[in-house]
């Protein structure tokens, strides 16, 4: 039986998180998060690695974003607490199973600001003052900005400003993002038209060595490390706002679903405009090598190049409302993150203080010092972005894991919005969260395996020093499909044609196959092993009754 010995609150800390997010609020941190550097490199970065099959691409990764996303569409009406992402797991499988996809959401949600940060920086090199913070070196890719010393250094302070604005209390920050992203979503759509509309070159999907080059696994590739799955990231950001939301069993699934279809329309037109409108002199003899991708700010440099000076001006301050706007959101998003696993007892209980104004203060400033040391290893908006996406697709696992769990032992439970044929969309959610993490590739995935080592060391050494009085269970018998789903999905990736091996044991195609198969083995596992109904209600009462709106705020 699990049991949690509740902690009394912390010292220093005031009643809690707020209730004061209406529909648009949640909306619009979802759609902010969606929206952020994603477009402003996500299209030229794609079309190095896949040409203009990338449009391909586009379609693969909108299909599997709005897959995943509709499992957390009906667990975030069902329990809306902070940092939900965090807690489904929990619920589902206790306290090892959440301890884990809790530290995955945490890691997701803290490396975004830095790539944000960097983009905001790779625009900025268009102005004099800002020449010397980047230099353009050659990578696996191609041509990537890289920062330099004086260009970290910057980093860090517009981390340190976007950390600051998070002090605000939520109702004044969701007005602050709700702002930023109507600009946020007016620009790419006027950038769309005037691109593609009056620069439209058609010849340009058969231009240089053709429009599928690297033929279908850099189109899979691309989808995982060309920055679109990257680009669609966000749809979670309702859920883990909840705990802040004045209605969120109405709003949540709604917050959910409306955000991942607004941008992955506007994603697909971004890159469509960016393609057509592509001068002859920019593409070259090879898509990989073109001029065009030592491009610093590719729509600004794009628009100045067909000679929308005025169109450059308004993309070039867009570098600065839309990364900033997302990397001030997942900011908010890890310091609930934080907060929602100290509540479980995961991580020290000091992540559980909040200020005046109701804002967990602490997981603040343990965002802001992990992003900063983000830039060491990850000096480019390229080379970070296929550790975010593998981050945030294991993290998105847990919700199908959960959903699939809750219908089998709570199937009369409460649902505002019940995802149809969950039965196959809960399973098949799971396989495409795998299949991203396979296109990923080896090389991305072995360092999000040191992540998560680190991730184990830390929630050991919280657990050990009693660190935090609640103590939950660690569930092992729940658990027990973990460990091999973690070590095996590792295999299958360093066996397949997206890892090192010259010959792979799974070409091509066999280890897409073999990726779904594991997953559907490891999902009906997983389930079948689960808390029963009895000690998930134990689970979840231990804190959504504290986090419950009350009567009249809903």
């Amino acid at each position: 039986m699990t049991t949690v010995q509740k902690a009394v609150p912390p010292t220093g800390s005031t009643p809690g998180l707020k209730r004061e997010i209406g529909f648009i609020g949640l909306l619009w941190a979802s759609t902010g998060s969606v929206i952020g550097s994603g477009w402003l490199f996500g299209a030229k970065d794609a079309l190095q690695i896949a040409g203009p099959a990338v449009i391909i691409s586009w379609v693969i990764g909108g299909i599997c974003i709005l897959i995943l996303a509709l499992p957390h569409a009906e667990l975030g009406g069902m329990y809306p607490v902070s940092g939900g992402t965090a807690r489904f797991p929990h619920y589902a499988f206790g306290g090892a199973v959440g301890a884990s996809f809790g530290w995955f959401s945490w890691l997701q949600a803290a490396t975004v600001a830095p790539i944000e940060v960097q983009a905001m920086i790779n625009y900025a090199g268009h102005y004099d003052f800002a020449k010397g913070w980047l230099v353009i070196k050659q990578t696996a890719s191609g041509p990537q900005p890289t920062l330099t010393s004086s260009g970290l250094a910057v980093a860090i302070l517009l981390m340190a400003v976007v950390t600051g604005v998070n002090f605000l209390s939520i109702k004044k920050l969701a007005t602050v993002n709700s702002a930023a992203t109507w600009w946020k979503v007016g620009v790419p759509l006027v950038t769309i038209f005037m691109l593609a509309v009056f620069n439209f070159h058609p010849g340009n999907f058969t231009a240089a060595n053709g429009f599928d080059p690297g033929g279908v696994k850099a189109i899979l590739s691309a989808v995982s490390t060309g920055g679109i799955v990257f680009a669609l990231l966000g749809f979670e950001q309702a859920d883990q706002l909840a705990g802040e939301s004045k209605n969120p069993k109405r709003d949540i699934p709604r917050a959910v679903i409306g955000s991942t279809i607004i941008g992955v329309f506007i994603y697909l037109m971004v890159q469509f405009a960016f393609l057509v409108a592509l001068p002859a002199s920019q593409i070259g003899s090879t898509w990989k090598n073109g001029l065009y991708t030592a491009m610093t700010g590719p729509f600004a440099q794009l628009a100045t190049l067909v000679g929308f000076g005025w169109l450059a001006a308004i993309l070039y301050i867009d570098a600065i409302v839309s990364p900033g706007g997302t990397a001030l959101i997942y900011i908010t998003a890890s310091s609930r993150v934080s907060y929602g696993l100290s509540r479980n007892g995961y991580v020290p209980v000091a992540f559980e203080k909040t200020n005046r104004s109701g804002v967990p203060w602490v997981g603040l400033i343990a965002a802001f010092v992990i992003g900063c040391i983000c830039f060491l290893p990850f000096p480019t908006w390229q080379s970070i972005v296929g550790l975010i996406t593998s981050a945030s697709v294991l993290m998105y696992a847990g919700a199908p894991l959960a959903l699939g769990v809750f219908r089998r032992v709570l199937p009369n439970e409460e649902r505002p919005y019940r995802l149809p044929a969950a039965t196959i969309m809960s399973p098949l959610a799971f396989v495409v969260a795998n299949l991203l993490i396979l296109w990923a590739g080896w090389t991305t995935d072995w360092k999000l395996g040191i992540a998560i080592l680190i991730g184990y060391v830390i929630l050991v050494v919280n657990r050990v020093f009693k660190l935090n009085p609640t103590k939950p269970q660690m569930d092992w018998k729940a658990a027990q499909w973990l460990p091999v789903y973690l070590v095996g999905m590792g295999m299958v990736v360093f066996l397949s044609d997206f890892g090192p091996l010259k010959h792979p044991w799974f070409p091509l195609g066999w280890d897409i196959l073999a990726t779904a198969v594991f997953s559907a083995i490891i999902y009906f596992w997983a389930i079948h092993v689960s808390l029963s109904a009895e000690e998930i209600h134990k689970m979840v009462n231990s804190v959504v009754a504290e986090e419950e709106p009350s009567p009249g705020v809903a």
